[in-house]
C-alpha cells in the first residue's frame, strides 16, 4: 500500500515540502511525487548542494530531479509558472505527467479574483485558483462569467498528457512509492477548517488530496501531518489567528537577536504569527488521523546549537505540545533543511 500523503495541520507554511522531500530521500526504489492544489502557495526545500528552491507549481519533493512528477485532475496549473520552474530546475520533461483533466488557470480567472476584491477581503493571493475551481464547478452554466480550461485543450501541454490515474495504479501494482505533496493547511480548508469564509477554495485534508490525485484509499499506508512551533497566517484580512503575537516577541523570548520575520512566497508580504494553538491541531488530527506528526521551526525556541546541546527547554516545549494535542511528536525540524527523530534522551537522525 505504498502511498504517502503529506498535509499541513495549521494555516500553511508548516514545511510540507521539506518533509515530502525527506520521505522521498528515505524511500528505497523509484518514487512518484504528486502535486495537488495550485500556485497560490509556495513550497520550499533545499537540494543536496544546499541551494534553496521556492516553488509554486512543481513539488518541492522533486528538487533532486530523480522522481516522476504527476499533476492529476485535481491540480490547477499556471502554465507560465510551470514552464518557468521546469526550466529553472532543468527538469527532464519525460518525467512530467499531466492529467488530461488537470485544470488550467487563465488570465480571465486571475482578473476575476482581482476585480472581486478577494485579495483584500480574505488575503487571497489572486493567483486564480479559486476562480478556476468555480469555473469547473459551474460546468459552463450560461449565466456564469468564468469558463474552465483543461490541460487537454491547452496546446503547450500536449506532450505531457497522460492517463495519470491508470499510470499511477500500474505503478502501485509494482510497489512503487507515491508521495502526495498537499498544499496549505487544515485551518484554511474550505469544508472543515472552521474559518470560512477566510479559507482557501479547496479542502486541504489527506482525504481530499487523495481524491484530487485520483487514487483509492486502499493504497495509503502513510499520512504525515506537519505543524510548526509558531503558526502563521498571511498578512491582512486573512482571518483569525488565535494567540497572535509578533516576531520580535518570539525572538525576545528565545533570547535571539536575529530577524525571524517571514514573508510569503507568492506575494512577499509579512506573515502574521501566533503562539501554538492546540485546539486547531487536535481538530486536524481528528480529520486526518496521521501516522506521523512533524514539528517544524524548532529553531524559533533558540539557536540550534544551544538547543541541541541542552535539550531541556525543547523537552518542556514538546511535552506541553504533546499534552495539548494528545499525540506524540515523531520528527522535529530545527532548520529548513532537515528533520530529526524524536528521541528526547538524545537527538538521533
Amino acid at each position: 500500500m505504498p502511498i504517502s500523503i503529506v498535509i499541513g495541520g495549521q494555516f500553511g507554511s508548516e514545511g510540507k515540502g521539506k518533509v515530502a522531500l525527506e520521505i522521498v530521500r528515505r524511500t528505497c526504489g523509484p518514487v512518484t511525487v504528486i502535486r495537488v492544489g495550485g500556485p497560490n502557495s509556495g513550497h520550499t526545500a533545499y537540494d543536496r548542494n544546499g541551494k534553496k528552491w521556492a516553488l509554486r507549481q512543481m513539488p518541492a519533493a522533486c528538487i533532486d530531479r530523480n522522481v516522476d512528477v504527476v499533476f492529476p485532475a485535481g491540480s490547477y496549473l499556471d502554465v507560465d509558472i510551470l514552464f518557468r520552474e521546469i526550466a529553472d530546475l532543468a527538469y527532464p520533461p519525460e518525467r512530467i505527467f499531466i492529467s488530461h483533466y488537470a485544470n488550467v488557470i487563465t488570465e480571465q480567472h486571475k482578473a476575476w479574483e482581482r476585480s472581486a476584491g478577494l485579495i483584500s477581503a480574505i488575503g487571497s493571493t489572486g493567483s486564480g485558483v479559486g476562480a478556476a475551481v468555480m469555473a469547473s464547478v459551474a460546468r459552463e452554466a450560461g449565466d456564469f462569467p468564468l469558463k474552465a480550461l483543461h490541460a487537454r485543450d491547452h496546446g503547450q501541454l500536449q506532450r505531457f498528457l497522460h492517463d495519470t490515474t491508470t499510470a499511477l495504479y500500474n505503478g502501485l501494482q509494482l510497489d512503487r512509492r507515491i508521495v502526495i505533496e498537499g498544499s496549505q493547511g487544515f485551518g484554511l480548508s474550505l469544508l472543515d477548517g472552521g474559518y470560512w469564509p477566510k479559507a482557501t477554495a479547496r479542502s486541504t485534508t489527506a482525504a481530499a488530496a487523495l481524491a484530487e490525485s485520483g487514487l483509492s484509499p486502499r493504497y495509503v499506508d502513510d499520512v504525515t501531518m506537519v505543524i510548526r512551533s509558531f503558526p502563521i497566517r498571511v498578512a491582512g484580512e486573512s482571518g483569525p489567528l488565535p494567540r497572535e503575537t509578533t516576531w520580535d516577541e518570539i525572538a525576545r523570548n528565545a533570547g535571539m537577536t536575529c530577524d525571524l520575520r517571514e514573508y510569503t512566497t507568492v506575494t512577499g508580504k509579512l506573515r502574521r504569527v501566533g503562539e501554538f494553538d492546540g485546539e486547531l491541531v487536535r481538530r486536524a488530527i481528528a480529520a486526518n488521523a496521521p501516522h506521523r506528526i512533524v514539528l517544524n521551526h524548532m529553531d524559533y525556541l533558540g539557536p540550534k546549537e544551544d538547543l541541541l546541546r541542552s535539550f531541556s527547554s525543547v523537552s518542556r516545549f514538546v511535552s506541553r505540545i504533546e499534552s495539548v494535542i494528545g499525540r506524540r511528536i515523531d520528527w522535529f525540524g530545527f532548520d529548513p533543511m532537515s528533520v530529526v527523530a524524536n528521541d528526547l534522551t538524545g537527538v538521533s537522525v
